[in-house]
């Protein structure tokens, strides 16, 4: 097993469950909204709606910890529900980054 692999399979193996399903969402659309206010770095998902946001935004701080997701705030989505982002000004995209991939194709999810 080269390196990569290796610290893949650590990596799944320290997964959560609700981490699990996050990569597995994105394993299936490629790409998902995120968005910031200026000045603070704390990432905002607003898919599941305003009250999940802060379980969302750590959440979405640990996978990116982890190397398992990229969070983009130059390369906005179009058609991004603009009205639910309205009060965040930094606008962005988010994906599976390649380890991300390999913990998922371990886990036999894609």
């Amino acid at each position: 097993m080269e390196i990569a692999e290796a610290a893949a399979a650590a990596v799944a193996a320290a997964v959560t469950e609700k981490e699990l399903e996050f990569l597995q969402e994105l394993g299936q659309v490629a790409f998902l909204p995120v968005a910031r206010k200026m000045g603070d770095p704390e990432p905002v998902y607003l898919e599941e709606g305003e009250g999940k946001r802060e379980e969302y935004s750590l959440l979405l701080q640990c996978l990116e910890k982890k190397g398992l997701i990229s969070l983009d705030y130059d390369k906005p989505l179009r058609g991004m529900a603009a009205e639910a982002y309205s009060a965040y000004p930094i606008l962005g995209s988010m994906g599976l980054t390649e380890r991300g991939q390999k913990v998922l194709e371990m886990l036999g999810y894609q």
